[in-house]
């Protein structure tokens, strides 16, 4: 039976550069400004970076637990999740931002590799909301021991439980 580890929540803002339109990763940084370039980011002005997380959700990913990171435009019924792997080789050294891969490269940034979705793939409701900067992006990053079979039905619980 899987349990949960660690959970951690965060908000972050659109911006009117947000493009989403990379095929293998998917960022929110801290940073307040985004260029045309930044086709991986999803939302800027975050409250948090992959240094600023939790030791308690540092360490679940560290032994390789199952991520399941929701995103959320609050006062809206727009979310979409993302299933990703942790890796004993997260440093979780960056202080400006955080990315999930597909791949499993690995850099101060990294939270989670194998991941089933990228920037691409993030339903496009919530890209083009994104593209307001005075829109909100709530975050919640969830742990699991082991891997859940997820639907709609269980990211609303969870959105319930944690939001």
């Amino acid at each position: 039976m899987q349990s949960i580890v660690a959970v951690e929540k965060l908000k972050a803002f659109g911006h009117p550069n947000v493009k989403a339109f990379h095929a293998t990763t998917l960022e929110i940084t801290r940073d307040n400004d985004l260029t045309p370039r930044g086709d991986c980011i999803l939302a800027v002005s975050a409250t948090k970076a992959a240094f600023d997380l939790s030791n308690d959700l540092k360490d679940s990913l560290r032994r390789g637990d199952w991520l399941v990171m929701i995103l959320a435009i609050p006062g809206t019924n727009l979310y979409d999740y993302v299933i990703a792997r942790g890796s004993c080789n997260l440093t979780f050294t960056d202080r400006r931002s955080l990315v999930v891969r597909k791949s499993d490269y690995i850099d101060g940034r990294t939270i989670a590799v194998k991941s089933t979705k990228a920037a691409k793939d993030i339903k496009r409701e919530i890209i083009s909301m994104l593209r307001n900067p005075y829109v909100q992006l709530d975050v919640i990053l969830i742990t699991m021991s082991s891997q859940i079979e997820l639907n709609d039905s269980i990211i609303r619980l969870l959105l319930a439980k944690f939001l």
